[in-house]
């Protein structure tokens, strides 16, 4: 799944659709950052993105370098080198793996870029780093406020023979390749694209399209959903109900993301308001503070999930949901008949202890814009055919 969904996403990403507006795609990270062991970087504030990967070259191979080959075959021009370590050596050291592997066996032509500062976490000092890291395989460092220093190393290497002009001009030829392929360098490069296309309502419409295509039902007791939208009462709830920050997720704006409505799109509260009938009372509140009544609401529907994050500030060994996030569950459920918990996260999430007491649940995953597509699915206006590709345990 990975393999289909990183090429598709190159294909977009590479392809013409944009006429001149091209961009180079990246597949990261290589090789095994997804077997890295927790909390082995040393580093308190990063645990995740850095440390060291436990596994065979048989394993590697089987289950990592799969979805690179088939990077590598759908035209992908440059691979990020990961934080971590394997079998004693820094990827970003490891010869093997980037030019035996990547660049011999793949045939990947393309230029491999070292991640953020990742080759001076290299022994040996930051000069011998450079170093290793070049002669490993790497084409272009990360390296964007000691790109000076990263010169004079590139020098005194290359006059003291510690790197060949053969392997210095292998890494330039990779670069501009990839400059040349993108028509960096054409004598008269067009822009035929207007950037107010982008966020039109066309592209949206994609992006609505693909939320709801998305979206996977982890549970549905007595096939509550879709829901009528002819309800009586909904109530609706929870952290992420009416924030485009949450939907978004990490790497939004800000290197951490956003928590707020600061982009433009619809919520998935302004989803929901929008699909259902005229005569059905949405009424909504962010903590479940309802109002009680004789006559619980028809449907409560909970809309939760984690803050936008990545990596360091994301990194944590149990995800689950938060107190505040269960209590206001907790309140949408004694104020209701039937309880829908819609979850907004860019991974799952521990539910099991709290699952048996939900009628229905869905992973919304991160819509991003399109909080519309949820409510398209929630309604009924097309089914769900969203897969998981490893069990989300919830009993």
């Amino acid at each position: 799944m990975v393999s289909k969904l990183g090429s598709a996403f190159l294909d977009g990403l590479q392809n013409q659709t944009f006429g001149s507006l091209r961009v180079i795609g990246t597949a990261k990270h290589y090789l095994g950052t997804g077997a890295m062991k927790w909390d082995t970087s040393g580093n308190p504030d990063f645990k995740i993105d850095q440390g060291i990967t436990y596994a065979s070259e048989a394993t590697l191979r089987k289950t990592h370098l799969p979805p690179f080959a088939a990077a590598v075959k759908a035209g992908v021009n440059s691979v990020m080198v990961g934080h971590t370590t394997w079998n004693g050596i820094e990827l970003a050291a490891n010869k093997y793996l980037l030019t035996d592997v990547l660049k011999g066996e793949l045939g990947f032509n393309g230029l491999v870029v070292s991640d953020w500062y990742g080759i001076y976490e290299i022994p040996g000092g930051q000069y011998n780093a450079v170093v290793a890291a070049i002669n490993a395989g790497v084409d272009m460092v990360m390296l964007p406020y000691d790109y000076l220093l990263f010169t004079v190393y590139m020098r005194l290497a290359l006059a003291q023979g510690d790197i060949t002009t053969d392997r210095l001009n292998d890494a330039v030829s990779r670069i501009l390749r990839a400059k040349f392929a993108t028509g960096l360098f054409d004598e008269k490069p067009t822009l035929n694209l207007s950037l107010n296309e982008l966020g039109s309502a066309q592209r949206r419409e994609v992006a609505r399209e693909a939320v709801r295509k998305s979206l996977v039902i982890l549970k549905n007791n007595d096939h509550l959903l879709p829901l009528p939208k002819t309800a009586g009462k909904i109530i609706v709830a929870g952290s992420a109900a009416d924030n485009l920050g949450r939907q978004a997720g990490g790497w939004t704006v800000e290197w951490q993301g956003i928590d707020g409505n600061w982009i433009a799109g619809t919520t998935i509260l302004n989803g929901i308001r929008q699909a259902v009938s005229p005569t059905t009372t949405v009424e909504y509140d962010q903590a479940g503070n309802f109002q009680q009544s004789t006559s619980p609401a028809d449907i409560g529907i909970a809309i939760v999930g984690e803050k936008p994050y990545a990596e360091g500030w994301g990194d944590n060994p149990h995800p689950t949901l938060t107190d505040d996030d269960l209590a206001t569950i907790r309140k949408v459920k004694q104020a209701s008949k039937k309880i829908i918990v819609i979850i907004v996260s860019g991974r799952p999430l521990d539910i099991k202890p709290y699952a048996r007491d939900w009628d229905a649940i869905i992973a919304a995953w991160l819509p991003g814009s399109e909080g519309g597509g949820i409510a398209d699915i929630l309604f009924g206006d097309y089914p769900f055919t969203g897969t998981l590709p490893i069990a989300w345990e919830i009993q």
